[in-house]
């Protein structure tokens, strides 16, 4: 990872010697995320989950599974390394999604090797709603916790517990690095 500069005011620049003139060329670089970027990122999810189910109902799975691969590839750490992605609806022996591979499975499904995956964002989700409990934010990175509610065409409404960890890359880009979803509990 590139070495982050310190940010300094021109103040503070000015008053351990260097001349306010030198500040002008000073490069600030601040990877810091925030909320209203966490929110978006929440958002921007939900949005590509809509869109691939209803790009899949309008123009069938391969162009569903081309636009999943750009949504992945954009919205995930997958480029950077390990992502972990504990999908909702996943079973032993492949509970877990560490590569782009396992994700665009369960997201559209049709992988040999995901038999069980039937396409998460297929099912014709019309409507996603994040609703956190908690954000933290620290540094480059930001968690959050809580549930998504999703609508499918009939008006029923599915609502998973999701945690998510956000990290903001060398190029400012936010990235998805810990996705985990699960059912609530019904208490039985």
């Amino acid at each position: 990872m590139k070495k982050l500069l310190l940010t300094f005011t021109a103040v503070a620049l000015i008053s351990i010697g260097i001349p306010a003139s030198a500040t002008a060329s000073v490069k600030i670089v601040d990877q810091a995320i925030c909320e209203t970027e966490v929110l978006d990122a929440q958002q921007n999810w939900c949005k590509a989950l809509i869109d691939i189910s209803t790009t899949y109902a309008k123009n069938g799975h391969s162009e569903a599974k081309a636009l999943a691969e750009q949504i992945i590839d954009q919205a995930y750490g997958y480029q950077m390394g390990t992502v972990l992605f504990k999908p909702t609806l996943t079973t032993e022996p492949q509970t877990f999604r560490t590569t782009s591979r396992g994700a665009l499975s369960y997201f559209v499904g049709g992988d040999q090797k995901f038999p069980d995956d039937s396409g998460f964002a297929l099912k014709g989700w019309t409507k996603c709603e994040p609703e956190n409990a908690a954000i933290f934010i620290a540094g480059n990175t930001a968690s959050t916790m809580g549930k998504v509610h999703f609508t499918d065409v009939d008006g029923n409404v599915t609502t998973v517990d999701k945690t998510w960890v956000f990290f903001k890359d060398d190029s400012g880009q936010i990235r998805i690095m810990v996705h985990h979803s699960s059912l609530e509990y019904d208490g039985q």
